[in-house]
């Protein structure tokens, strides 16, 4: 094994070092910009990206990878756009052969030149941020501006920090030590120590439709430059963003002398369930995977031969106890419920108020004063439908049609659902929020994820009577994020401590410009891996640290 560092090393090592501090010091910075402005990227730039994006539509992708000679098409657009890109397919066998054959070299090569290599990976998918944006926008349903930011320059950002926790991980230890033990009147015991970063094996990324890119690059850069090549499956509805990343992967890893085949594509065929036979083959070491409570707790229960790291379902929950800021408040949690009209896994669903009301900037305010406030925030934002669609984007599939249509059937409604026409895009599918008013004894309903634009405003007995709720459903069920709203330090606390003990990240009294179903790169952790709802945490030391083992040699030096 060498770590004579590639020249894209020395290329990348501002940006590697940079990143390397950030995850210590846990505070603001981002590498790529994420507004879209033609100040910061250039005149041209989203023209560009637009064209190309166009340019595989109706299509064969150019991509050349081993395969069997079929070809598959499964995407649909949210939107109604016609996509129609055809992609090259592969068996399981031979995704695996070629994979496993690509290792070698690349973990002779080392982390210094892995890292290098990677850093360049994302530069290049950097320089085609807006062709990647509107390949997102268009097979996952969010706005153009979400596209970009959630799928461009955030996605980015977090394949950055895991490239930086796995680089700090591989490096934690010396590459070779000389070790000497004395051994009394005789010459000392003297031994030379080489300790090799030995990848897992070949490592599965099974994408979500949703984010296809943001919840896919931390496990697939932290497999890629632990040594480990990396079999991309994405999911049938949004193949082309993770179709574009792979292209643009394996041309650096040509560029950089290496066998592209360390990063490949396996688009499936209807009903073929090609991520569950990768997912099982000896060859697979890693998977990577975002999705249903269902599936990823068949991958945990049935993937026995490899490590599993799984994002799936939870019951994301609000206790509002008492606010300073009523209107910001209610402003916050309207746009939390309206972004990509609730289909994020970390938007809040059970919102809890004491049924006796709380006290406000604005003097005492009943359940249904709190419930309204908050619903008449999402109808603001979506009033007018050229305004907000550019936040609600599309509805991504029919299971959310579904359970729009089963919520009807329970509760009392606050603010319906509406269908929306889009002025931009005649046949997207656009539905806005509901926010529906429970009792805190339907625990049957609000204990269940309703994933899509469905959120709950419960009434409890007490705040006391909140946090029980919240021990209990998180606790049981899992949660990617939690929110408290109290001038109460005292309850504050107290909902810090529940969520220390259930595992799930806090947040207190947002009324401004940062919302809880978002979290920045490099400073917020998403998930926690310490509930149900994720039994991994993006990005820390935890996550990348498993994707490879030290392996030692001793010679008499």
């Amino acid at each position: 094994m060498t770590d004579t560092p590639h020249p894209l090393h020395d290329r990348h090592a501002e940006t590697l070092n940079r990143a390397l501090t950030a995850i210590t010091e846990r505070g603001y910075w981002s590498a790529y910009p994420e507004s879209p402005s033609p100040r910061v990227y250039g005149e041209t730039a989203a023209a560009d990206g637009k064209v190309a994006f166009e340019a595989y539509l109706g299509g064969n992708f150019p991509l050349d990878q081993p395969g069997d000679g079929d070809r598959v098409t499964t995407e649909t657009s949210p939107f109604g756009v016609e996509l129609n890109v055809s992609y090259p397919h592969a068996t399981a066998d031979q995704l695996v052969a070629a994979a496993s054959a690509a290792l070698p070299a690349w973990r002779d090569a080392g982390p210094q030149t892995r890292v290098g290599v990677c850093l360049e990976i994302l530069d290049r998918l950097h320089k085609n941020i807006f062709e990647l944006a509107n390949a997102v926008q268009f097979t996952s349903g969010q706005a153009f501006v979400m596209a970009f930011q959630a799928g461009g320059a955030h996605a980015l950002d977090r394949a950055l920090e895991a490239l930086a926790y796995a680089y700090a991980e591989m490096t934690r230890h010396p590459g070779t030590a000389g070790w000497e033990k004395p051994a009394g009147k005789g010459d000392p015991l003297r031994m030379t120590k080489t300790f090799h970063v030995v990848p897992r094996g070949v490592a599965l990324v099974i994408g979500c439709n949703t984010f296809p890119t943001w919840n896919s690059y931390p496990g697939l850069f932290a497999s890629l430059v632990t040594g480990n090549p990396v079999v991309v499956k994405p999911h049938p509805r949004a193949v082309l963003p993770l179709a574009v990343t792979v292209r643009y992967a394996r041309e650096v890893l040509t560029e950089a002398g290496f066998d592209p085949n360390l990063v490949l594509l396996a688009p499936e065929a209807p009903g073929e369930k090609l991520a569950s036979t990768l997912a099982l083959h000896p060859a697979v070491r890693i998977v990577d995977f975002t999705g249903s409570t269902e599936y990823g707790d068949w991958l945990e229960a049935n993937a026995r031969q490899a490590t599993v790291y799984t994002e799936k379902a939870g019951l994301n929950t609000v206790v509002i106890d008492s606010t300073d800021d009523f209107t910001g408040m209610c402003r916050n949690l309207g746009f939390t419920l309206t972004l990509y009209s609730g289909q994020m896994c970390t938007t809040s669903q059970n919102i809890l108020i004491p049924r006796d009301g709380i006290d406000t900037d604005q003097g005492r305010k009943s359940f249904d004063e709190v419930a309204a406030g908050i619903a008449a925030a999402v109808d603001k934002l979506t009033a007018d439908p050229a305004r907000g669609v550019e936040l609600t984007g599309a509805i991504v599939n029919d299971g959310v049609l579904e359970r729009l249509a089963e919520v009807t059937k329970v509760g009392d409604p606050v603010l319906e659902s509406r269908t929306v026409e889009h002025p931009s895009f005649p046949g997207a599918v656009v539905r806005t929020p509901t926010v529906v008013k429970l009792d805190a004894s339907d625990t049957a309903t609000y204990s269940q994820e309703w994933f899509g634009p469905i959120s709950f405003a419960i009434a409890t007995d007490s705040t006391a009577h909140s946090l029980e709720i919240l021990r209990s459903t998180v606790g049981e069920k899992g949660a990617l994020t939690a929110a408290v709203y109290s001038t109460d330090s005292a309850v504050l606390d107290a909902t810090e401590n529940a969520a220390i003990e259930v595992g799930v990240h806090l947040s207190g009294n947002l009324t401004g410009g940062v919302f809880v179903n978002q979290s920045a790169a490099f400073s917020d952790f998403h998930g926690s891996g310490a509930n149900a709802a994720a039994n991994a945490a993006l990005t820390d030391g935890a996550f990348v640290a498993n994707r490879f083992r030290i392996v030692q040699t001793r010679r008499h030096g």
